[in-house]
C-alpha cells in the first residue's frame, strides 16, 4: 500500500495562500504606501506555500475567514531562511 503525503496547503484550518502577480505587487505597495521590506516576512519553506512556486521578494495574499470581518485579508513577503 502506497502511503500518501500530507499536504498542509489543503486542510480545512489551512487559509488560502496566493502568490501576487507583478501588477498586483505593484498597486499594493503604491495604495498602502510601502515597500516589501517593510511587510512582515513569510519563509520560501513555509508549508502553506510550498505549491506556489514562489521566491524571495515575492508577495503572497492570505485569506482567512472571519466570523466577523467575513473575509481578513494579509499579506507577506516571501523571504529566505
Amino acid at each position: 500500500m502506497k502511503k500518501q503525503k500530507f499536504k498542509v496547503d489543503k486542510h480545512i484550518l489551512t487559509p488560502k495562500h496566493l502568490k501576487l502577480g507583478e501588477r498586483e505587487k505593484a498597486q499594493l505597495l503604491e495604495k498602502y504606501n510601502v515597500t516589501s521590506k517593510e511587510l512582515p516576512k513569510i519563509l520560501k519553506i513555509d508549508a502553506a506555500i510550498k505549491e506556489l512556486d514562489v521566491k524571495p521578494g515575492d508577495i503572497v495574499k492570505i485569506v482567512r475567514k472571519s466570523q466577523t470581518a467575513g473575509d481578513a485579508v494579509f499579506y507577506r513577503v516571501v523571504a529566505d531562511v
